[in-house]
């Protein structure tokens, strides 16, 4: 297996989707000192995005975190773009909606640009990083890097390897989430993934307890919080983490495994339905 150390060094990075993964992917890229390029195809979405990462800047500034100088120099690592900007690029790392189809619509326009030495990478949370791979025409150079919400707080990418994925590509990787202060935990490509194989069925289960009027939210997130130690109950996590991820999630792994312990609670797809997706709608099983 190639060694970290010898993998091929990344410079440039262009991150595709601006909303709040991409946007956390790109400033933590920035502020390692990586020339970043952060890309949507909404103009609206992108100034959306650029303007939280520098909100987030200002506030790191204010409090003490970092200091003036360092926010300079990341701010001048960071700048918008346009998927042309590919073709400058070391590593492409996508971070659109969480469907398949319009994933690999994405990468087959990106494999027209970019060049053929480039690694490409989704920060899909559930979808066969294999079947992405085949998609991009690359598949030795496509890998899963998963972070997690907040990524300029959480410390995990979960790094997914293909059926395809070469040695060096996992090992480019590695080293650039060690560069960005990140933990990487290398994990085989299978529905979910390791987090969210083990975490959305807990959430799913959480919803379906509610449903059946066996406890209140608050009383479901406290026992969780209080007796598994867990930093956050399971239906605060969902309304944070987007019951419509929650559901897209859910869904993968019931078709995937095709097994109905994965099956979606029917209060989940009410939710979605009525558009309380939680924390970025500001309703979901808490008001915000």
């Amino acid at each position: 297996m190639t060694d970290a150390h010898d993998a091929p060094v990344i410079d440039t990075v262009l991150v595709a989707g601006a909303g709040t993964m991409g946007g956390g992917i790109a400033q933590v890229l920035a502020e390692a000192g990586i020339t970043t390029v952060l890309v949507d195809a909404d103009s609206g979405a992108l100034e959306r995005g650029l303007a939280a990462i520098s909100a987030r800047w200002d506030r790191a500034v204010q409090s003490g975190r970092c200091s003036q100088d360092d926010v300079t120099s990341a701010r001048g690592k960071l700048r918008s773009g346009s998927l042309s900007d590919a073709s400058q690029c070391d590593l492409v790392i996508e971070a659109i909606v969480e469907k398949l189809d319009a994933k690999v619509v994405l990468f087959r326009e990106l494999a027209q640009i970019a060049s053929s030495d480039a690694v490409f990478a989704s920060n899909t949370s559930s979808l066969a990083i294999t079947t992405l791979g085949q998609a991009s025409g690359r598949p030795d150079r496509f890998v899963g890097m998963h972070f997690f919400n907040p990524v300029p707080v959480l410390p995990l990418v979960e790094i997914v390897k293909g059926l395809a994925t070469s040695d060096e590509t996992v090992a480019t990787v590695v080293t650039l989430a060690e560069r960005i202060g990140k933990t990487p935990v290398v994990v085989n490509d299978a529905p979910g993934f390791v987090a969210n194989r083990i975490l959305l069925p807990m959430i799913n289960e959480a919803i379906f307890t509610l449903d059946e009027g066996v406890a209140s939210a608050d009383a479901i997130d406290s026992v969780m919080k209080l007796g598994m130690s867990h930093p956050m109950g399971p239906l605060a996590l969902a309304d944070l983490i987007g019951l419509d991820i929650c559901l897209d999630i859910m869904e993968t792994l019931h078709r995937d495994f095709g097994d109905d312990k994965y099956r979606a609670a029917p209060l989940l797809r009410r939710m979605v339905a009525a558009g309380r997706l939680g924390r970025k709608s500001g309703q979901g099983f808490y008001a915000y």
